[in-house]
């Protein structure tokens, strides 16, 4: 088991295959935090150095001892109100208004395999290998316990972390802060790396030192966000993606949350993580619990690359539906830049049919399949097939695509209502709105209340009732807007902070439902592009549309910086029109591809308007992907390049997890006269292995290929890709 109590130092060790956890049960009951990174044998409770630090707080019980300060003492769990002055993981205010909360330890429990949590997701045991620590911490006074929960994956370097707060006093509570977890560090030394952006330009990776004072990347959106992703990485000055001491944090959570580093005078650095406490306010009657979403943990010593394939691992083997573990996701063409919302079934038919000639597998239909959406501003809360676009109903459509050989897929935007929808004529009130205040309109939509049972037993029912006969494979899941003028009507005024909680609880329960009502349906998130990319919505759907910009090159950026958390196989990542529809930028059907094999390989175009050069690349590209897809969207990633640092060319490459196949992709962004020659240095392969290239007709070892690197063509224009394969030749 990778959990351990030493009784007689009151230290627990967590332990994984190469990392190590510790922290203790100290002074007066405080949780102190020793030791979190690579794996040492040793019990670390030598570490603390008790100091008196002046105009430092100490606690009732040390009496005239001056050397405990919990300014100092690193809790792992810290209150508020007590004298640790730094960000808290919980706060609350008491029934007699007052907002202490002193936890100390009561007891603990060890067991083998994963804790559950109810009503969100977290990651999955399947297979095993888990072990679970249990710590009780009580607030004497008020009669508040916090449970922390820590999970061990001893096989993937994973830790995982959550709580839950028990009201066992006689009063109200009403709950500000609870984060997933909290975790301190000896040292100023660090880097934090967070992952920005907006509408088209999502997870950018942005590194900077962390400084005296705090840090926060968050969200208030109601969603996880194009702005941040709730996902966070702390590393030493020095490391690269193959060295230096890397620290990952990310929320299995897809609403408003927050990632806070602070560093003090003393030379500590806390990170906390977990809801957003500027809009959490829940009221805990006596007796009442409330649970926070899960926090995954790593720690790699050997740099970015090997933290990453810690996330991506675990991501596949323990986060997505079982069902669709190692199984790619058919290659399918998405009507909605061929026609948008204006569109008919012989329309649909049509570039179906010609998508089957040239080697596709589904056929996905967009918005505009339902109610009266004629155009963006109705419809939306009507989940009745429109029988003047389509005659035949989804049922019908969904067999004449079966018919052809083809899978079926659909679009659905559950969460939204449009003002001009039969919904929201006969239920004003089942939207998120303050009444007497006009709403925030974005995308001329509404938010549907989540936090009401009803609002999702009448989105279901729809739903089902579309789906039941029907014969669907793949539903795109899109969600349009932020939340604003956050009210429901069926909350009183002391639970209204809970409504967004309580919103993406609401969330969870449709997608649940959904899932079980139709396990075979693989689940594609959307949320305005890239707006909800987090663990939370991968436990339901094991891909997400990875960003609008369908841009190559914009492409580059955006799955570079999601790839320091989320593996290939979960981009949505399709070869679009030309000109690009958000950039107006054209550039070659085989750059475009040279991305999208990198993910869920798709096309968003019409078929009927490619030339005959085009329909010849698009069916090598659908053959090769159908060959190699499972190397180059699920084999271990490898960032070659830093596209924001490397102006001239990008490079990145997947290799199988037997090491026995890779496959290389390289994109010259500028052309030049007179260039030199690249020697680019491959990674991932068997130092004594032989791998034939097959696009170069060559063969090098793997540690010709790494160390001396292989040399790139020079190509007279800008924007142009190179695919290599490479095979281990057999001995």
């Amino acid at each position: 088991m990778g959990i351990q109590y030493l009784p007689e130092k009151k230290v627990f060790l967590l332990h994984t295959k190469n990392t190590s956890y510790q922290f203790r049960a100290a002074e007066f009951g405080f949780l102190e935090h020793l030791y979190y990174g690579r794996r040492i044998q040793d019990c670390a409770d030598y570490l603390p150095v008790r100091l008196r630090h002046g105009y430092e707080a100490n606690p009732y019980e040390a009496e005239k001892d001056r050397t405990i300060s919990l300014d100092v003492l690193e809790q792992e769990y810290p209150g508020f109100g007590v004298s640790d002055f730094k960000t808290p993981a919980v706060a609350v205010k008491n029934g007699d208004g007052s907002d202490c909360i002193d936890l100390r330890y009561v007891s603990h429990k060890i067991y083998e395999g994963k804790y559950t949590i109810t009503d969100m997701p977290s990651l999955r045991e399947n297979e095993g290998g888990w072990s679970t620590l249990e710590v009780l911490l009580r607030d004497f006074s008020s009669g508040i316990e916090v449970t922390l929960v820590y999970g061990v994956m001893e096989e993937y370097d994973i830790i995982t972390r959550c709580a839950r707060l028990c009201n066992t006093g006689e009063q109200e509570v009403f709950v500000h802060r609870a984060h997933s977890a909290c975790v301190a560090f000896p040292t100023d030394k660090m880097d934090m790396i967070s992952f920005y952006g907006s509408w088209g330009h999502e997870r950018n990776m942005e590194r900077m030192p962390v400084r005296h004072g705090k840090y926060t990347v968050d969200s208030t959106r109601g969603i996880s966000s194009h702005y941040y992703n709730p996902s966070a990485v702390l590393c030493s000055h020095d490391a690269t993606e193959h060295s230096g001491e890397c620290y990952g944090i990310a929320l299995v959570y897809s609403g408003n949350f927050a990632i806070t580093a602070e560093v003090n005078d003393f030379k500590q650095t806390r990170i906390v993580a977990g809801i957003n406490p500027d809009t959490l306010c829940w009221k805990l009657n006596p007796g009442e619990s409330f649970q926070t979403p899960e926090a995954v943990m790593t720690y790699s010593s050997r740099g970015l690359t090997a933290l990453s394939h810690n996330f991506h691992r675990i991501i596949k083997y323990h986060l997505i539906p079982k069902q669709f573990i190692n199984r790619r996701c058919p290659v399918l063409i998405n009507n909605w830049e061929a026609t948008m919302i204006d569109f008919n079934e012989e329309q649909l038919i049509a570039i179906a049919e010609k998508a089957k000639a040239l080697g596709v597998e589904m056929f996905v239909m967009d918005d505009g399949w339902f109610g009266r959406r004629t155009d963006e501003y109705r419809g939306l809360g009507d989940w009745q097939c429109n029988l003047m676009k389509i005659p035949s109903g989804i049922a019908g459509l969904s067999k004449r695509t079966h018919k052809l050989g083809m899978k079926f897929g659909i679009w659905i935007e559950p969460e939204m209502v449009n003002e001009d929808s039969r919904l929201y004529e006969e239920h004003p009130d089942w939207c998120i709105c303050i009444p007497g205040r006009k709403p925030t309109r974005q995308r001329y939509q509404l938010v549907l209340d989540f936090t009401r049972d009803e609002v999702i037993d009448e989105i279901f029912n729809q739903l089902y009732a579309e789906f039941k006969d029907a014969e669907i494979d793949y539903v795109k899941w899109d969600m349009n807007r932020s939340m604003t003028e956050r009210f429901s009507q069926q909350l009183p005024a002391e639970r209204q902070g809970e409504v967004c909680h309580r919103y993406v609880l609401g969330v969870y329960k449709l997608m649940q439902r959904l899932t079980d009502a139709f396990p075979q349906i693989r689940l594609e998130g959307c949320c305005g592009g890239g707006g909800r990319f987090d663990m939370g919505m991968l436990y339901y759907a094991p891909q997400i549309w990875c960003s609008d910009d369908t841009d190559a090159i914009e492409r580059i950026h955006i799955q570079y910086g999601t790839s320091f958390i989320y593996p290939p196989f979960t981009m949505g990542s399709h070869v679009s029109e030309c000109p690009n529809q958000q950039t107006g930028r054209t550039v070659s059907i085989d750059t475009r591809a040279a991305l999208a094999y990198f993910g869920t390989f798709g096309y968003e175009l019409d078929p009927n308007e490619l030339t005959d050069e085009e329909q010849e690349a698009v069916r090598k590209q659908i053959a090769y992907y159908c060959r190699h897809g499972m190397v180059s969207a699920f084999g271990d990633f490898y960032r070659l390049t830093n596209p924001e640092e490397e102006k001239e060319y990008a490079a990145f490459m997947s290799v199988a997890e037997d090491q026995k196949e890779a496959v290389l992709s390289y994109i010259q962004l500028v052309s030049g006269a007179n260039k030199g020659i690249i020697y680019l240095k491959l990674e991932g392969l068997l130092d004594e292995a032989m791998y034939e290239i097959q696009e170069l007709g060559i063969t090098c070892s793997g540690a010709a290929l790494m160390y001396a690197g292989l040399p790139m063509p020079v190509i007279k224009a800008d924007n142009e890709a190179r695919i290599y394969t490479l095979c281990a030749v057999q001995e």
